[in-house]
């Protein structure tokens, strides 16, 4: 059954090689003051850098460098704001990850507001405006190119915030795969883990229909596919092209149009692991995914697992549904493990001691247990899925 709806996506897909020889003229349509933000400085080592400061050559740049993984509202959230007001910007160029663009996000917002920021990003208040963002991508991962929303973290209180506003959508987003070429074994693994997990986020929902399912479980065989030749042959402009474009599919919506909605809960237990811990996010969601999915098995979701099991995984339709669910959580296990990802938390540096407190911190800040959900979860459940992730 497909429910009422309404969708909504205003950003500009630029996709292909060289693609961004488009640049100036889109930037141009917003004005000629530009923040551009970045990274480690990976985009000057692949010449990146260099070729968007010469197509922007007639433009006023201001650069916001250093922006890190697991984005940080202090000092890079409240550096780029205060960087917008003092020179006028009109436009910010994110050229990088979902990281950078996601801060660039949160700095298009807090630039047009004349209070305490994270008072936007937490949502105790709505944003009224924000500067346009135009996007770079050389990450394929979080999907943030194509949504509204962005995840910001305060490490002064240990929180971690996903901040969704209309406001936050790119106006334009350029999309070339030869830039994720240099993108080392690691973060390919984890970029498409955060991808895998942002389609099963929206998988396993109540109502559902046979369209969405089937978009879904292509998305997810085009992932888990395209990963392996990606790792093995970096290079590889199909496999990097599909990674990148189904990717931008992740979190606007379109996958879960008309379906019900699960509530996100890994991504609310994996913001706290981050928050405490600022482990890599994808890392963190491929670890929790098979414990989250053996925890909420059940008579109601289990036909779910049992669908991924028989289109997915093409497993004999005679099994009994309850050793199909377990060969599903097994394959997602195996799958992750063969991608390089350490399938324990204890082996990114999480402590068990903190357990309880970070299920405290998700039920206070994120909730996972609103009658609503798909499969809500209380302390405990989130207890066992913490402690049998360690």
């Amino acid at each position: 059954m497909i429910g009422n709806f309404t969708y909504y996506t205003p950003t500009k897909l630029c996709f292909g090689k060289d693609c961004i020889k488009d640049l100036p003229g889109v930037i141009g349509r917003y004005g000629r003051n530009v923040l551009l933000t970045y990274g480690g400085g990976s985009i000057k080592k692949m010449g990146l850098y260099d070729r968007v400061k010469e197509l922007l050559k007639d433009f006023n740049i201001v650069e916001l460098s250093g922006i890190e993984p697991n984005p940080k509202y202090d000092p890079s959230v409240i550096t780029g704001a205060r960087l917008c007001k003092e020179n006028n910007i009109d436009v910010i160029l994110s050229v990088g990850g979902g990281s950078v663009l996601d801060c660039s996000k949160a700095i298009s917002a807090c630039a047009k507001y004349d209070g305490e920021g994270w008072d936007l990003i937490s949502s105790k208040v709505k944003a009224k405006e924000a500067l346009p963002v135009v996007d770079i991508i050389t990450l394929a991962a979080t999907g943030s190119e194509y949504d509204a929303g962005c995840v910001i973290s305060n490490t002064a209180i240990n929180d971690k915030r996903g901040y969704m506003d209309d406001h936050l959508y790119p106006v334009a987003s350029f999309l070339d795969p030869e830039y994720t070429f240099s993108v080392n074994k690691w973060q390919t693994a984890c970029g498409t883990a955060d991808a895998i997990n942002h389609v099963l986020e929206q998988f396993f929902a109540d109502p559902h229909s046979t369209f969405n399912d089937g978009v879904m479980i292509s998305a997810l065989r085009s992932l888990m596919t395209n990963v392996k030749i990606a790792l093995e042959t970096p290079d590889d402009y199909a496999a990097r092209s599909e990674l990148m474009y189904v990717c931008s599919w992740g979190c606007n919506g379109i996958l879960s149009n008309g379906a019900g909605y699960s509530g996100w809960p890994m991504h609310s237990i994996e913001h706290a692991l981050s928050a405490y811990f600022d482990i890599t996010h994808g890392a963190g969601l491929a670890i929790i995914t098979p414990r989250w999915m053996r925890e909420i098995l059940s008579d109601k979701t289990i036909e779910r697992f049992v669908t991924l099991g028989v289109e997915l995984f093409g497993f004999d339709k005679a099994l009994p549904d309850t050793d199909m669910a377990e060969k599903v959580i097994e394959e997602f296990y195996r799958f992750f493990e063969s991608i390089g990802i350490p399938m324990h938390l204890g082996e990114l540096g999480v402590k068990a001691e903190s357990i309880e407190e970070m299920a405290d911190h998700i039920l206070e800040n994120d909730s996972t247990n609103e009658p609503w959900m798909y499969a809500p979860l209380d302390k405990n459940a989130l207890i066992r899925i913490l402690s049998a992730s360690m």
